[in-house]
């Protein structure tokens, strides 16, 4: 620990004195917008080997842990709707929500790894999610479900995901690519062995045995945090530091720094409203950030694209094996469940969609959109397809193409810079979680209105191919010619980016 204090120390010796203190801007957001690429220094740290393997490694089995049994919820969906009785509507809302609450709270999330770094996120995580799967196996009703398996559970897999995909984007900078695709794939190989695991403990001990052991199983989430060593200081650590360097050099800073109601001479009242102020300017900050990304008109349109996708794709997820036994094409969940080969195939396709974001001339971003394209066919498919075999199929098709979850962190970054991934990632997310909050609920009305998946899955076919037409027409070549060629008068072109960006 003290050699990596010494080392952080070196770092910060690099960097300004107020940026040090976080709770002021050296540069501005928007010029990094226009800048894919990384910093010197980043890119020093950024050593694509050695220890980033363990990351890789560790970072796997957090997702393989954490994302196992929300990925294969559609086995225990059924389970759910015959011990509850309600609604598949109102049942659909647990398995959308553990997955949609942690990506709608990924600003949160990001905010906390930010702060306090990737390994104790990750440890209380660990605590959420087997705490929210043991209290699901004693549910009374959905409602509690909801709240025990849908928000708690989703929370800590939030966090896992965040705590992950940052501290691996730290680690690799040329074979980003590859090791976002192997850390994301944990989620398909949790989601297909769980799949198949879960369907037995139900069988030997019954739902509530079920839950209770994969909860247990759960806490191993605690040790995987073990191996995340931090590249850079964490923002709690430079406030600590910030501190104790003013008060050995006695520097006034320190009442800024320090708990305002620690102060001599301040009355309550008014260290609450300075210290309230401050936090508003900093959300006022956060805002004004975040209103500068979303002027970028391909990362706003890779918002509404992952919306769209969610909105979608995920639901086959959740109701493919209840497509089956409602057509009665099968009898019962079978030995390998529709689930496990979408979890399987997703795995395979982050490996290799991540793989091919690392090529030179391939675009990320067309790539992605092509996948949104391909995944929106293969669902419009699904209604005309009676037998099992073809059911089998397309989730495979659907579950490959859904790996482009590998390669989201990918094109972020070549839109905004590794410098700013923490925060565009967080409100990218944001509009994907509530895409997948809102998909399975609406293809359980739309069955539960026409006692049919048919219309359900046109419609989710649909909205995934629009969002890859929108994302590929927003990031053509086109657009930027017709900038130049059509200059707006207020702003005065110069070859310094900044300016350019600042005035824009």
């Amino acid at each position: 620990m003290e050699k990596q204090e010494r080392t952080w120390e070196k770092q910060l010796g690099n960097y300004p004195r107020k940026e040090r203190g976080g709770y002021e801007r050296s540069d501005k957001v928007a010029s990094r917008l226009r800048s894919p690429r990384m910093s010197p220094q980043v890119s020093e740290k950024a050593v694509d080997g050695g220890w980033g393997w363990v990351i890789v490694v560790a970072s796997f089995m957090g997702q393989f842990l954490a994302y196992g049994s929300p990925q294969s919820v559609g086995v225990l969906y059924p389970e759910w709707l015959r011990t509850f009785q309600e609604g598949k509507g109102l049942t659909a809302w647990v398995g959308s929500l553990v997955s949609g609450v942690g990506l709608i709270a990924s600003p949160i999330c990001s905010a906390c790894v930010v702060n306090f770094g990737a390994r104790p996120v990750t440890i209380f995580s660990g605590v959420m999610v087997a705490g929210g799967l043991m209290l699901s196996a004693f549910a009374p009703n959905v409602q509690f479900l909801i709240f025990s398996y849908g928000v708690v559970v989703g929370l800590g897999c939030g966090l896992v995901y965040a705590a992950t995909v940052t501290i691996t984007c730290q680690y690799f900078d040329k074979r980003r690519g590859l090791a976002l695709g192997i850390v994301t794939t944990g989620t398909s190989v949790g989601g297909f062995l769980y799949a198949t695991t879960q369907n037995e403990l139900i069988e030997l001990f019954g739902l509530e045995g079920c839950l209770l052991i994969i909860g247990a199983f759960s806490l191993n989430l605690m040790a995987c945090a073990g191996p995340m060593r931090p590249l850079h200081p964490p923002g709690y650590y430079l406030k600590q530091r910030a501190a104790s360097a003013a008060v050995a050099a006695k520097d006034p800073i320190v009442v800024e720094i320090k708990d305002p109601l620690a102060a001599g001479g301040d009355k309550g009242g008014s260290a609450l409203a300075r210290m309230g102020k401050r936090k508003w300017r900093a959300c006022a900050r956060y805002l004004r950030t975040t209103g500068e990304f979303l002027q970028d008109r391909v990362f706003a349109a890779l918002c509404v694209s992952l919306f769209l996708f969610s909105l979608g794709a995920f639901p086959p997820v959740l109701f493919m094996e209840d497509v089956a036994l409602s057509e009665g094409l099968i009898d019962g969940v079978s030995v390998v469940p529709l689930v496990s080969i979408v979890a399987i195939t997703t795995g395979l396709g982050k490996l290799v969609l991540g793989t091919m974001a690392d090529v030179r001339w391939i675009n990320s971003t067309y790539l992605y959109a092509l996948t949104e394209v391909g995944t929106g066919l293969a669902l419009l498919i699904v209604p005309v397809s009676k037998t099992y075999v073809a059911l089998q199929v397309l989730s495979g098709v659907v579950g490959f193409f859904s790996g482009n979850w590998s390669i989201t962190p990918y094109v972020t970054t070549e839109i905004v810079g590794i410098e700013e991934l923490t925060q565009a990632y967080g409100i990218l997310m944001f509009f994907g979680g509530f895409g997948i909050l809102l998909g399975p609920p609406v293809m359980g009305w739309f069955y539960d209105w026409t006692q049919s998946y048919d219309i359900a899955f046109y419609f989710s076919g649909c909205c995934v191919i629009l969002g890859g037409v929108c994302l590929f027409v927003s990031a053509l070549p086109c657009w930027e010619r017709k900038t130049r060629e059509k200059p707006r008068l207020e702003i005065q072109y110069t070859s310094n980016c900044d300016k350019v960006a600042s005035v824009a």
